[in-house]
């Protein structure tokens, strides 16, 4: 045999070696890749479990903290409240929002300390926490007991607006992380009166 016929007999089995090894690489390929699916069930069941088991989490957070911030934000309208009842020289309309007020907040409270009772939290704030915007300030508070007459109401509806408006934003603020339909049902109620008893004193004013 000559050398060029040994040669071209050479190259043609490197070419069928070649070929039977990509072949047999692409099929380990595929099943490597089979196994390796991003998109199968058993995986994307487990991404979402994971997710859905954190956001549980992080919502029912939001949920102790809005109910723990919100109980003393109820309760110093309702001591705002108390004052403006108290005033033989507060008007009608004043009188009236704060018995309004009373009347509505007194059992939030009621069920929010239930709320947290049952998820096994504190039922007061943290030391140190922030109980939420629109709070008034001791001399704020003494202040408004001083006042009297028009300037009392005057004193009373500014405070309370801004009272008004801290709790609506706590209660909107919920609402974007909460799971629980009693807690949703709580914060949009609150929006929706206070926003209501906002245009009222505004309108007062």
């Amino acid at each position: 045999m000559s050398s060029l016929t040994k040669r071209a007999s050479l190259l043609a089995a490197a070419g069928a070696l070649t070929v039977g090894t990509l072949a047999a690489c692409s099929n380990t390929s595929d099943d490597s890749m089979r196994g390796m699916d991003h998109n199968a069930t058993p995986m994307s069941s487990s991404t979402s479990g994971a997710t859905t088991g954190s956001s549980s989490d992080a919502a029912r957070q939001g949920d102790v903290m809005f109910a723990q911030m919100m109980i003393p934000h109820h309760e110093q309208a309702i001591e705002m409240a108390d004052i403006a009842l108290s005033k033989s020289s507060a008007s009608s309309e004043v009188d009236a929002l704060a018995t309004e007020i009373k009347k509505a907040q007194d059992p939030e409270i009621t069920t929010m300390r239930e709320w947290l009772t049952s998820w096994g939290a504190p039922t007061s704030a943290p030391t140190g926490m922030d109980h939420g915007s629109g709070m008034m300030s001791e001399t704020d508070m003494e202040e408004l007991k001083s006042a009297e007459g028009k300037s009392f109401d005057q004193m009373w509806i500014t405070m309370m607006i801004s009272h008004h408006k801290g709790a609506v934003s706590m209660a909107e603020q919920v609402l974007t992380t909460t799971e629980n339909p009693e807690v949703e049902q709580m914060a949009k109620a609150i929006i929706k009166a206070q926003k209501s008893e906002i245009a009222t004193m505004e309108d007062l004013l």
